[in-house]
């Protein structure tokens, strides 16, 4: 593990430290209600196998004991286990919860850690990785606290009966961890190859699903399901690898509990020949042998927890922590009916030896003005929009709302301020209305109709037999690219903020198509700060024809390198 898996690790243990401490407690009184009911076994036991040493008076305390501690041990265990889950769940929603806020806060990619990371993998982080904690919070760190303290009470009451029998329990119990730790570093390293293997068949199975049609035109279909068969059958063995290491690690501790038990027996079959009296003392050693090793046996089994734990440090350690919330301000101009947009020497590079993507770029949009951004791909228009999103920050200069720098505004109140519109709007597996009042999920009745007529989406929701209610698949399966598209805008003439950014909302439509949604645009521009970035060439007259102004990405560009800006 890195360095900084390793003091992620810590941290992780630390807290779970903290949140064991009742689990432990209950363990704890488990093992000493464990001790006393094999007390009155040993002597219910040396009654009945020893008719010499029976006493008619103790049956009954010895039997009603053996029953009470019986109970008491059930219970403990049962408020243990439910303790010990309540853990887990905790630790992962703690978990999930602060990756997906990371994720949120920066943004879709943007973020230097996370490009060229396949959302597959991102999930499978947020998902199977958290998943595996939980066995790390709830089983192991307690499992590891009463590895140590229930042999030391088992030991305490076996040396209180027989040193010598106690000395042979201490030394067979400082034999187990270290087989375990033996068996722990290999068990490790498999873990980690196998959720590696994991990763590999999520990714290549979900980039298989998207790009199924081209796989079946190119009649490539056979060969993919070789291929996905390969990886799953990789996972499989990789799995079985970690399971034979946990099986030697199992297998040092029955050893080590037999030889145990067997040294302590001989002693006392001598002594038993001659002493029937220590028949009781006897039984009691001898069955406390299992108890000693029970706290150890569970630390073995559930030691692949923290193997497990290790292998996904790296994964959820990389990831990039969530930025420190800006503090609010006061600023009076951000509720005004408008929006005006600054750019102030502003520089951006995704790869500083590829050069900066924008560079020391200032303009002003005033409130209800559009911005026409043009240029060749990978001049800068995207990356403009995502850093007026928020979702990255410029390296230099200062990006203004209404006087405001941009990053000193919270989140939320940013959100409310901004609506966007890209080439593949985002839509979810639902109704036509569900994804509509995704922006704005507490809209009246009259505010969606009106978004929807605005739109212009009327008509195709009126020849719907479910209208609103139609369900429509992920990514918008089952309607046209200008239907798609529809639906955004009708989000944002229902969220209705004073900024509109549009990126390339456009380019995958046909001509007919495209002179229609670029009118229900226009509609949606009127009173509203705007920015267009287009290849379009349908596009740009509209927005010139609307008095847009013009920023040519490529022009600023050149001079720059001419030396003239």
């Amino acid at each position: 593990m890195s360095a900084n898996s390793k003091a992620w690790m810590a941290a992780e243990q630390k807290r779970g430290m903290r949140a064991a401490t009742i689990p432990v407690a209950l363990g704890a009184v488990q093992t000493l209600a464990a001790i006393a009911q094999i007390f009155c076994a040993a002597h219910l036991l040396a009654a009945v196998l020893v008719p010499q040493t029976r006493h008619w008076n103790s049956i009954f305390p010895y039997t009603a004991g053996f029953a009470a501690f019986a109970l008491s041990r059930a219970a403990a265990l049962h408020f243990a286990a439910l303790a010990s889950f309540e853990s887990g769940a905790a630790a992962r929603r703690r978990l999930r919860n602060k990756i997906f806020g990371s994720l949120f806060a920066i943004g879709p990619g943007t973020h230097a850690s996370l490009q060229g990371r396949h959302s597959a993998e991102l999930a499978s982080i947020a998902i199977d990785r958290v998943e595996a904690m939980e066995g790390f919070h709830a089983r192991w760190i307690p499992a590891t606290i009463l590895a140590v303290l229930a042999p030391v009470l088992v030991g305490v009451a076996v040396f209180s009966v027989d040193w010598r029998c106690g000395l042979i329990l201490a030394v067979a119990g400082l034999f187990v961890p270290f087989a375990m730790a033996v068996a722990g570093i290999g068990a490790g390293l498999a873990a980690k190859r196998q959720f590696l293997a994991m990763t590999r068949l999520q990714v290549r199975f979900l980039d298989r699903i998207r790009g199924i049609s081209t796989i079946v035109l190119a009649g490539r279909a056979a060969d993919e399901a070789r291929a996905l068969a390969a990886a799953a059958d990789e996972l499989r063995q990789r799995t079985m690898r970690v399971l034979r290491m946990a099986f030697l690690s199992s297998t040092a501790l029955d050893l080590a509990a037999a030889a145990a038990l067997v040294l302590i027996v001989i002693p006392f079959a001598g002594i038993l020949r001659h002493h029937l009296a220590a028949a009781s003392p006897a039984l009691f050693v001898i069955l406390l042998v299992p108890e000693f090793f029970a706290p150890l046996r569970n630390f073995a089994a559930v030691y692949q927890d923290r193997m497990s734990a290790e292998a996904v440090a790296d994964d959820i350690a990389s990831l990039p922590e969530p930025p420190a919330p800006a503090a609010a301000l006061e600023i009076p101009t951000v509720a005004a009916p408008g929006i005006t947009l600054g750019f102030e020497d502003v520089t951006f590079a995704w790869d500083a030896s590829r050069g900066n993507v924008v560079e020391n770029l200032s303009f002003r949009v005033v409130a209800g003005d559009t911005m026409l951004l043009t240029g060749t791909s990978g001049s800068g228009k995207s990356t403009i929009i995502d850093l007026i999103l928020g979702f990255i920050e410029p390296e230099a200069g200062k990006i203004t709302f209404n006087g405001a720098a941009l990053n000193t505004l919270v989140p939320a109140a940013r959100e409310k301020l901004i609506g966007w519109i890209g080439q593949k709007p985002m839509i979810f597996n639902g109704t036509i209305l569900e994804n509509i009042i995704f922006a704005k999920p507490e809209a009246s009745p009259d505010e969606i109709n009106d978004a929807v007529k605005r739109a212009r989406l009327s008509e195709v929701i009126s020849a719907l037999p479910l209208g609103l209610e139609t369900p429509i698949g992920e990514a918008g399966f089952g309607l046209s690219g200008g239907q798609v598209q529809r639906i955004a805008i009708a989000r944002a003439f229902l969220k209705d903020a004073p900024l509109l950014l549009l990126d390339e909302p456009t380019s995958h439509l046909d001509p007919a198509i495209e002179r229609d949604v670029l009118e229900s645009l226009k509609r949606l521009a009127i009173g509203r700060t705007v920015i267009l970035a287009t290849h379009s060439t349908l596009a740009q007259e509209f927005a010139r024809d609307g008095g847009a102004r013009k920023l040519d990405l490529d022009a600023i560009r050149h001079a720059r390198l001419r030396g003239v800006a």
